[in-house]
């Protein structure tokens, strides 16, 4: 019987050597591409006759999957797995796993170091500092206003693993929270001390807002636009660490022009990276990172262990720890 195929469309690692090593012991042979951009017909030709695929960023639409002869697990390579379409994965009976519990230290840290950052607009303070070195004297007149963080209030929208641990973080402020979430359980809201509120009272009321929930098309995308950022205080801050697409980045951009909300803190685009032209990008009022919150050495390691596991798993008939649809259970052949 030949070995297992498992293919790698796209992947972020310096090399998958170690990854290679360890499926060619449990008779996996494994190929990687960097695919990140392909169209459908190149993916499926390297995809056909997998059966595991571990995808990063390249989308598995209904054409890619239903190009799939073989494939019964499809690894999505972190958190959010909007590039793959479950319901043509589902109607194959393929399961599509992700990796929740991964590089969540590290995007709450990133997403309080935005608030941060934005807060004591740090950007700016550095930008005046060179200015004052130039001509010789302090000159903060164009840095007004800056607010402290006691006394505020933070609104958290989504409370899953990333968002309540940014709550965790937070708390020692002095702040006050509006938490949004409307799948979180009551037993969860009394394990951390908390209650939810509408939507709508966050954006009214909230000073700083950091965003927390995944993309689902009809429910989150473009969940702040132009109407939400009306709603919003000309004070406020908002970061989105979470999925580009959960805010309009133009109806944002244009927003910080008219004073709709003073600060924005951005790390996730619906087109990645976004063109060097893009408005936001050179917004004196935003601080925009290039999709790096997931990244740590340890985070690093941790997803490689993690999606070598769940090969096994596989191989093993064992149950997935982290399945996102419901099929019947699948074994490797």
């Amino acid at each position: 019987m030949t070995n297992l195929k498992a293919v790698v469309t796209d992947y972020v690692e310096p090399d998958l050597t170690w990854e290679t090593d360890q499926c060619k012991e449990m008779g996996v042979d494994l190929f990687s591409y960097q695919m990140k951009t392909a169209s459908a017909d190149e993916l499926i030709k390297i995809t056909h006759d997998a059966d595991v695929i571990v995808v990063n960023m390249a989308r598995m639409d209904a054409r890619v999957i239903g190009g799939m002869d073989r494939c019964k697990l499809i690894i999505r390579h972190g958190i959010g797995y909007d590039n793959v379409d479950l319901e043509a994965a589902t109607s194959k009976r393929i399961q599509v796993v992700n990796i929740p519990d991964y590089c969540v230290q590290e995007v709450a840290e990133q997403a309080v170091t935005l608030l941060m950052a934005c807060q004591r607009k740090l950007l700016h303070q550095n930008q005046l500092l060179y200015e004052s070195s130039e001509s010789g004297q302090w000159r903060f007149t164009n840095i007004y206003p800056i607010y402290r963080i006691a006394g505020k209030t933070i609104g958290i929208v989504g409370f899953g693993r990333i968002g309540s641990t940014v709550y965790r973080m937070l708390q020692g402020f002095g702040t006050r929270f509006i938490i949004t979430d409307p799948y979180i359980s009551e037993i969860r809201q009394k394990e951390y001390g908390i209650h939810t509120s509408p939507f709508e009272q966050l954006l009214r009321e909230a000073d700083m807002i950091t965003i927390h929930v995944p993309l689902k098309w009809g429910e989150t995308y473009h969940l702040f636009d132009t109407p939400q950022f009306e709603l919003m205080k000309p004070t406020a801050i908002l970061v989105n660490t979470s999925r580009g697409g959960v805010v309009n980045l133009e109806a944002l951009d244009l927003a910080l022009k008219q004073g709709k909300l003073a600060m924005v803190g951005i790390d996730v685009y619906e087109q990645e990276p976004p063109s060097d032209d893009f408005p936001l990008l050179i917004n004196q009022k935003a601080i925009c990172t290039p999709h790096l919150s997931w990244l740590s050495e340890e985070s690093g390691i941790a997803i490689r262990q993690k999606i070598v596991e769940d090969i096994r798993r596989f191989l093993n008939g064992e149950k997935q720890l982290h399945p996102v649809n419901m099929v019947d259970s699948v074994v490797a052949r």
